[in-house]
Order: structure tokens, then C-alpha cells, then sequence
């Protein structure tokens, strides 16, 4: 009954230098101050301590809830730094995005001053890729040719240059 209380008393006191998480990650360090401790007292009672160890470690259930949220309120603050850097990068994306866009307007713009014949060529293109599709449909489509853009004969500027005979 004695020893029991010693070793109660030493428990108690070893544990108070730790917080609780230094208990879970300092537990060898923690073992061998009472180790320590209790082989001096067992000593003065005539009795040999071998070793001492740390086999059952338990928390108040109040504990236990105040880290589970602390861990969850961590989660939380994990996932909404992502939403925010998914945000930037997408804001990022958009701003790069539209930077092209505008440069190949530019660009575009530029093309059509030197080179009216740049629409026709794009009217051919255009009228390539409908072509494609409708021919790869399994409907049957009837459209007038001006609606297919393949009314290549005219400018950019909407004046017919075919021949008139």
C-alpha cells in the first residue's frame, strides 16, 4: 500500500512538468524520470526497481473532445486555404486567358489592315470545318451555300470580284 502511494505520488508529480502533447511525444524521456524517481524511493524501502514503463496513457474525455475539434477546426482552415489558392490560380488563369485573347485580336486586327484576303481565308476555314461536321452527321441537312460561308468569291469588304460575263 505504500509503494502504491509512492508511486501515485511520483506519477503525479512527473506528469505535471509535461503538457499533454510533450507526454505523447517526450514518452521515453518522461519513463525515465520516474524511473528515476521511483528507484530512489523503492531503494530506501529495500526493494530493486528493474525498469519502469509507460504502457496506458489516457486523457479526460474534455481533453480528448478539445483536440479532436482543434484537429477538425485544422482540417477546416487546410481546406480553405485551398479553395483560396484554387481561386487565385483560376483568377491567374482567367488574367492569362483573356491576355491572349486580346493579343490575338490584336494581332488578328493587324492581319486583316495588311491583308484583306485574311477574312476570305478564315470564310474558307470556316467553311471547311461546317462542311466536316454536317458531312459527318448521320441527319441529312439541306442549307443554303451563303449560310455555309462558302461564298468565298466576295471580300472582306463585301464586294463580289467574280467576273461578269
Amino acid at each position: 500500500m505504500l509503494l502504491h502511494q509512492r508511486v501515485q505520488e511520483t506519477l503525479k508529480s512527473v506528469v505535471a512538468q509535461y503538457n499533454a502533447s510533450q507526454l505523447l511525444t517526450m514518452r521515453e524521456i518522461v519513463s525515465r524520470d520516474i524511473r528515476r524517481i521511483l528507484t530512489d524511493r523503492a531503494f530506501y524501502f529495500g526493494i530493486l526497481l528493474d525498469d519502469v514503463s509507460i504502457t496506458h496513457l489516457t486523457f479526460s474525455k474534455l481533453y480528448e473532445a478539445s483536440i479532436e475539434a482543434k484537429q477538425v477546426a485544422q482540417q477546416e482552415a487546410e481546406r480553405a486555404k485551398f479553395v483560396v489558392d484554387k481561386a487565385l490560380q483560376e483568377k491567374q488563369s482567367a488574367i492569362v486567358r483573356a491576355q491572349g485573347d486580346a493579343q490575338s485580336a490584336v494581332l488578328i486586327g493587324n492581319q486583316v489592315k495588311e491583308n484583306p484576303s485574311f477574312i476570305a481565308l478564315r470564310k474558307i476555314e470556316a467553311a471547311r470545318e461546317i462542311a466536316h461536321t454536317i458531312a459527318n452527321s448521320a441527319n441529312r441537312v439541306y442549307l443554303p451555300s451563303d449560310s455555309l460561308l462558302l461564298n468565298v468569291n466576295e471580300h472582306a469588304d463585301g464586294i463580289n470580284t467574280s467576273k461578269k460575263k
